[in-house]
């Protein structure tokens, strides 16, 4: 759970260091220069753990089993043997996170209004639960339904201010954004619970580098003298937010259910609005300050482990 957390917080904070590296560069080119750098700095601790990466690859290969995912049902399904290879795995991370990431950007974008972009697009916490539920079949508890209605209401009371008013194709992009990091913290939980850590995290941001590196050259907006500006966001937005969070994420996401792990998270937006008023000077109102205490209350309910009666399960 701490990994989790910590990951929310790193990635709140990073929102003050998107915001800054807009005003001088592209989502494209922003997160082609982001996530290179939360690549390299990974490299160091690829080369401490090479050895036993380089076990774990025997081991998996020495085996030469199907990868199984296990349904709620207690069913399990065979995969095909390339969905074990950590290569494999981490070029279908890497291009589910570049849609999602450039997606968002561009969704923030056209909507204009952070405020509706972050409630619309923290709606993957109640993405999360419904597709593992129809996908994987996996039960869904009474406390993890309330947490997420609780969060999603804090949520709203944090971010949205003027109401919805009509919806635009930008909320339908955000909204699709919303899927979209549901289904990575899917496929990290489906396919990455036995991969090292820090090879899926190396391995899904560098695909993200190239294909934002590509997209950047396809729409020609590669500006050097934009990025000397905002040097210090794409520092920070770079190896705290891509390098150190993602590997956090994957590290807790190995320990944690998603349906909670999308609950935890979520709080990167009660951080974004901390980050915003201590380095942005923003000030959040009354109505603010209860959506982060419903946000907390949401969060710390996800965790709380549910009990059946006695008298239900001897009728079980």
């Amino acid at each position: 759970m701490a990994c989790l957390v910590l990951t929310a917080m790193i990635w709140g904070f990073a929102f003050v260091s998107q915001v800054q590296g807009m005003a001088s560069m592209s989502p494209l080119f922003f997160g082609a220069t982001r996530f290179t750098l939360g690549a390299l700095s990974l490299i160091p601790l690829l080369w401490f753990r090479r050895d036993n990466i380089a076990k774990q690859e025997q081991q998996r290969r020495e085996s030469n089993k199907n990868p199984m995912v296990s349904l709620g049902n207690g069913g399990k399904v065979s995969m095909p043997k390339w969905l074990g290879n950590p290569v494999i795995v981490s070029i279908i991370c890497g291009i589910v996170l570049f849609a999602a990431s450039t997606v968002q950007q561009y969704g923030v974008l056209y909507s204009g209004s952070a405020g509706r972009s972050g409630f619309i697009t923290a709606l993957y916490i109640v993405m999360t639960p419904l597709l593992a539920f129809l996908i994987l079949r996996r039960r869904v508890t009474v406390n993890v339904i309330v947490s997420v209605a609780i969060a999603v209401v804090g949520f709203y009371l944090l971010c949205i201010t003027d109401g919805f008013g009509s919806i635009t194709l930008a909320d339908i992009v955000l909204l699709f954004t919303a899927v979209l990091f549901a289904g990575h913290i899917l496929v990290i939980d489906t396919f990455g619970q036995k991969m090292d850590p820090i090879l899926l995290s190396f391995g899904q941001i560098s695909t993200t580098a190239i294909l934002s590196w590509i997209g950047s050259l396809c729409e020609g907006s590669i500006d050097w003298s934009g990025a000397m500006q905002s040097w210090f966001p794409i520092v920070y937005a770079g190896v705290g937010s891509a390098g150190v969070a993602y590997t956090l994420q994957v590290v807790g996401q190995q320990l944690v259910p998603p349906a909670r792990a999308a609950v935890i998270m979520s709080l990167e937006s009660f951080f974004s609005a901390v980050g915003g008023a201590l380095l942005l000077g923003e000030v959040m109102t009354t109505r603010a300050y209860i959506g982060c205490a419903l946000i907390f209350i949401g969060t710390v309910l996800a965790q709380v482990p549910v009990k059946v009666p006695r008298l239900l399960r001897k009728r079980e």
